[in-house]
């Protein structure tokens, strides 16, 4: 299962020119699980806006820039939900937004690969991650898709708890258009 944020990127095909597009919701996922009480929690994000630069030909000018609103978390447990939009987790009336923006992209190690170098802030807390990922492109648009580890502890989120791990799996696919 993933915990909160495997991030996006995928590429079977190599999109020929550079690329101002923008991000969008709409069949966007951002897919989480976290082990509680050694079972696995999967939950998801919404309200997925930004921008993304892609040049696959150029990735000295490839750049991500894109957030997921706080406040949509979903357990399929309203209580659970409420819960992690407090301070002590989420705190969405003061932290809206969770961000990613790239610092370097560069081509990975497998063909249709590329590894992002990249700064996440959750909570106010900026924090750099790095991550493979790939792209495909579906109707002349490029989907990114990423699946990627964090330490919820680095950000605040989630206190002391010895009961909740703190490896959070994220599993991203972003959409463009």
């Amino acid at each position: 299962m993933r915990h909160l944020l495997t991030i996006f990127l995928s590429l079977f095909t190599i999109l020929l020119s550079a690329q101002s597009i923008r991000s969008t919701d709409n069949g966007s996922e951002i897919i989480f699980s976290i082990n509680n009480f050694g079972l696995s929690t999967k939950g998801s994000l919404s309200g997925l806006t930004g921008s993304i630069n892609w040049n696959p030909q150029d990735l000295k000018t490839a750049s991500f820039n894109v957030s997921v609103a706080t406040k949509t978390i979903n357990t399929d447990n309203r209580l659970r939900d409420d819960h992690l939009k407090k301070s002590d987790y989420f705190n969405v009336e003061k932290f809206p937004s969770i961000n990613i923006q790239s610092n370097q992209i560069i081509v990975g190690t497998k063909p249709g690969e590329f590894n992002m170098d990249a700064t996440l802030t959750i909570k106010g807390v900026s924090k750099k991650i790095n991550f493979p990922f790939s792209v495909i492109t579906q109707n002349s648009k490029p989907i990114f898709s990423a699946n990627f580890e964090i330490n919820r502890r680095d950000f605040g989120i989630g206190g002391g708890s010895i009961s909740l791990s703190n490896t959070v799996k994220i599993s991203l696919k972003v959409m463009a258009y």
